[in-house]
């Protein structure tokens, strides 16, 4: 190795020893913030008054009863829409229907409030609405009541009234005498659009 590689080699490792013994020494300014941040979770919780609305016994063809029932946003956040599942089971006194579903003779009338209200804002039978959508359900029921308020706000309530009738057909119904009928109507809520918040 000739004597200028030599040279070369000891300059660099001699540089690079006293950056090191530089870079131990070397002070500066520092400073630091933590922030401390909170993701707190609305609530939806709609609940219905009273949770059971129809309770009656010796129903008979031509008979209806007209029940009133609140929907309130016991809530967080505000509800957006409300859709309606309908589940029914019939149970056969006597196992002599054939097949004939109860649900096709009860009519179920919807109404916004009985004192202003003279014809129902939306009727069909419990099969029928046993078959629906829930989705469609709430644009038919609930859409048309909140068009004006664009939702259920926290703290809000709605008085909704319905009419369940046993429809005379003027034709022999006897094959449901002692029968009766379970019907599970639930109530599900969404919320509003998301919010971009700064």
């Amino acid at each position: 190795m000739g004597f200028m590689k030599k040279l070369s080699g000891g300059l660099v490792t001699a540089s690079l020893g006293l950056s090191l013994m530089g870079g131990g020494t070397y002070a500066y300014f520092s400073d630091e913030e933590t922030t401390s941040n909170t993701f707190g979770m609305g609530t939806l919780d709609v609940s219905v008054n009273p949770q059971v609305i129809v309770d009656i016994t010796d129903l008979k063809p031509g008979d209806s009863v007209l029940k009133e029932f609140k929907l309130a946003n016991e809530g967080t956040l505000d509800i957006k829409s409300i859709s309606l599942l309908t589940d029914y089971q019939v149970v056969d006194a006597k196992g002599n229907n054939g097949g004939d579903d109860l649900g096709d003779h009860i009519r179920v009338n919807f109404l916004w409030n009985w004192d202003k209200e003279s014809e129902p804002v939306f009727q069909t039978t419990l099969s029928e609405l046993q078959a629906m959508d829930p989705d469609v359900v709430a644009k038919d029921i609930f859409d048309p009541l909140w068009e004006q308020r664009g939702g259920l706000d926290v703290g809000m309530e709605n008085t909704l009234w319905v009419e369940f009738e046993f429809v005379d057909s003027g034709e022999d119904q006897n094959i449901f005498q002692g029968d009766d009928m379970n019907l599970e109507w639930t109530f599900n809520a969404k919320q509003t659009d998301g919010n971009d918040y700064e």
